[in-house]
């Protein structure tokens, strides 16, 4: 059966690779997978066969033959075809077939692609694993450059649009096989000065070239940057002059993330998409300067100290001086405490307290309610039973990119970390806090942040006012190292004198921002009111009795 015969049928999924919709059947039985170029031999089919097919199609052992012309739809001149050998097959006046011819490393003709004009099918013949790359029979074994393309008529259309003069090669199968083709010829490429590699501007053909490029010396490789899809269409639109610019100022390969800062003056005044939110305490805000989205906050304290009354502070001054939505994670206590302890920072009173809930009318409690939770900003995370890494991660990226969260609250750490599978807790924690900050990272929003401490030694406890430091966080040092600040709440709740026994010390223990670290501020905790107020340091004065009537 001849291979014109043979017409794609379906598209499905494939067995080899688990690709969906890559493996194509056809018409004569056989099928082939463009995504692992596995093949699966027709029953009608009386040839042998190779599995994996290296080329979309069939192998042949007969060579094809044709007439060395140009190739007037791809603007290659019969001259450059001529040089390459690519000859081409007609009916009538319509080209239908490109042949393409491969060589090995002595010189001998051992494969042809043969490609179907009409649906751009590709069929080989011969044998192509024992060809090298496409073109490397014309060119000397060394010189100052080489070019390689993603295909054939890339390569001819790169000669033809520098002159004629540098040596061009193709890979054999496209971007999938770039690294197999070009190990194949490292010795050849590896004896010339610079290789350029200019594969298709897409995905694949990016990654790709940076992937052959790691193969090779540092500076040997030059990556080019296109404008157009490929360098054929530059020669189909006679942009010789922009390719010809595109290969010499080609970059030398660099690593993923490496740059020269010299590359970046035309963005670097430019403002980054970053909005801030200055805290609701002067003291934080002159070592931190705000709350910064594209940041990872962590807070932390013994028990007791005011972790979760500050956060709720947090909650309602974003509320009131933001327009974005917060997503709240408050896994210590259920959703509807939640509302009603953001209720009470609006109504100034305990009011998650039933008892003194009760004292306020229903039509009050309304109010409150549509000030805050009413404003349809705040999200909450019911959280019950165990949950894994991934669906904390992808709730949090649900309420970032479908609910318009621009500030993620997570009370606490250690909680999410307790469901999560496994019994190693400092692995755990090193895992999930990774992946938290990658995850701010990509969806640019503020996160802040929760974390126990680990029990302290010696006489005085946290909840004595020890003073805090970065080694005390609990389960692992990836907080205080994947974190953009650390803020530490100190209270001695022991102490005689009872403003200082409700005052909270805030200190800072990491500042990647600006770099000043210590006591910023003093946070006085009114019982009446479950505020947190910003104080004078009271460990400097003498207080006496008269004078704390109005806090306590």
């Amino acid at each position: 059966m001849e291979y014109e015969e043979s017409k794609e049928v379906s598209r499905g999924s494939c067995d080899a690779c688990g690709s969906s919709d890559a493996n194509i059947a056809y018409s004569d039985g056989h099928s082939y997978c463009f995504s692992c170029t596995a093949y699966t031999k027709g029953d009608t089919e009386d040839m042998q066969y190779t599995k994996p097919a290296p080329v979309q199609g069939v192998y042949h052992n007969n060579f094809s033959d044709g007439q060395v012309t140009g190739l007037a739809d791809r603007k290659i001149s019969q001259q450059t075809c001529q040089f390459f050998g690519v000859k081409t097959v007609s009916s009538g006046d319509q080209i239908v077939k490109h042949i393409y011819p491969y060589f090995d490393e002595s010189g001998t003709h051992v494969a042809n692609k043969v490609r179907q004009v009409h649906n751009k099918g590709f069929m080989s013949e011969g044998q192509l694993p024992k060809a090298k790359l496409f073109g490397q029979s014309k060119f000397g074994q060394k010189g100052k450059f080489i070019t390689i393309c993603e295909g054939e008529l890339d390569a001819m259309s790169a000669y033809e649009l520098m002159g004629s003069k540098w040596p061009v090669v193709s890979i054999k199968n496209g971007a999938q096989s770039a690294l197999k083709d070009v190990k194949g010829s490292y010795d050849y490429l590896n004896q010339f000065e610079t290789i350029v590699i200019c594969f298709d501007n897409d995905e694949q053909g990016k990654l790709a070239a940076n992937k052959v490029a790691q193969l090779f010396e540092p500076n040997r490789c030059k990556i080019m940057d296109l404008q157009y899809k490929d360098a054929n269409e530059y020669l189909k639109m006679n942009k010789r002059e922009e390719f010809t610019r595109a290969w010499w100022e080609a970059k030398p390969y660099t690593p993923a993330g490496i740059h020269n800062l010299a590359d970046i003056s035309h963005r670097l005044y430019e403002e980054e998409d970053v909005e801030t939110c200055p805290y609701p305490y002067h003291g934080l805000n002159e070592k931190l300067f705000g709350i910064r989205t594209g940041e990872l906050v962590t807070v932390t304290a013994g028990t007791g100290a005011g972790k979760s009354s500050m956060m709720r502070e947090l909650m309602h001054h974003l509320l009131m001086n933001t327009e974005h939505n917060v997503g709240v994670f408050s896994l210590e206590e259920n959703i509807k405490q939640t509302a009603f302890h953001l209720m009470s920072v609006q109504a100034n009173d305990r009011i998650y307290i039933k008892e003194i809930r009760e004292k306020y009318s229903l039509e009050q409690l309304k109010d409150f309610e549509r000030k805050t939770i009413g404003t349809r900003r705040f999200y909450a995370f019911d959280h019950f039973g165990s949950i894994t890494t991934d669906e904390i991660l992808n709730r949090v990226r649900y309420m970032v990119k479908a609910l318009d969260c621009k500030f993620i609250i997570i009370d606490h750490l250690s909680i999410l970390v307790s469901g999560l599978e496994g019994e190693d807790e400092r692995r755990n924690i090193d895992q999930l806090m990774t992946k938290l900050r990658s995850l701010v990272e990509e969806t640019r929003c503020a996160m802040l942040l929760v974390s126990h401490l680990r029990r302290a030694s010696g006489d005085k406890g946290q909840e004595q006012g020890k003073e805090i430091s970065l080694s005390m966080l609990r389960g692992s040092h990836s907080i205080a190292q994947i974190s953009d600040a650390v803020i530490a709440l100190e209270r001695d709740q022991q102490a005689q004198d009872p403003i200082q026994a409700n005052t909270t010390a805030v200190r800072v223990l990491k500042n990647r921002y600006a770099g000043e670290t210590g006591v910023a501020t003093y946070l006085l905790y009114d019982k009446d009111t479950g505020r947190m107020s910003e104080i004078e340091n009271p460990f400097e004065v003498d207080t006496n009795a008269e004078d704390i009537g109005d806090f306590l």
